[in-house]
């Protein structure tokens, strides 16, 4: 079951916009941004994220972006008429992170059986995807608590191996504490 927790629960922000064929460019561009951002697909052109002050921002800024590239834009605030549509929304979203979130714990487990050295790699690339992910994470599915897990156990090996083969390369030597980029308090 889906916990909803936007910050006005129920209310949405939603881009709709439209850019020319040509150039590509900005079309590529801002659909990798809006990936990024976790959006849900409800129609052409037509993209939504739950209403807080980040997502009214981000939307805000991509139609500005739209509009520089020659389309047209228009952020709207919305709620949906019923529940199941807002559930369906959510369910859309949660349904892709838990797919990121299966990857994610996936990779760590396997990383598990590398060397050192990779385990270490890996490790710092896991905890970067964690933190691209848990930001367009709006409704927390079961998957976050299986891939958190995951790399906390990543994060005990490199841990432990790090002890037994301290190495000069700073970049090799992964501890639990080195995640410095995370302020959200939502780091495995």
């Amino acid at each position: 079951m889906l916990s909803i927790v936007p910050a006005d629960p129920g209310k949405w922000v939603l881009l709709n916009y439209r850019l020319p064929r040509e150039p590509s460019t900005p079309r590529i561009t801002l659909w990798r941004r809006l990936r990024g951002w976790g959006v849900v697909q409800v129609g052409d052109g037509l993209v939504a994220l739950p209403a807080d002050a980040r997502t009214r921002e981000q939307l805000e800024w991509a139609a500005e972006e739209v509009l520089e590239a020659g389309g047209t834009a228009v952020v709207w605030l919305a709620h949906p008429t019923t529940a199941a549509q807002e559930r369906a929304m959510a369910e859309v979203m949660a349904a892709a992170r838990a797919a990121e979130y299966d990857d994610l714990a996936a990779a760590a487990t396997q990383a598990l059986t590398s060397s050192g050295p990779e385990q270490a790699r890996t490790l710092r690339r896991l905890r970067r995807q964690w933190r691209e992910i848990t930001r367009r994470d709006f409704f927390a599915p079961e998957q976050r608590e299986v891939a958190a897990a995951a790399l906390r156990a990543l994060t005990g090996a490199q841990s432990v191996d790090d002890i037994g083969t301290r190495s000069a390369d700073p970049a090799v030597r992964v501890t639990a504490t080195s995640n410095t980029g995370s302020d959200d308090g939502r780091r495995p």
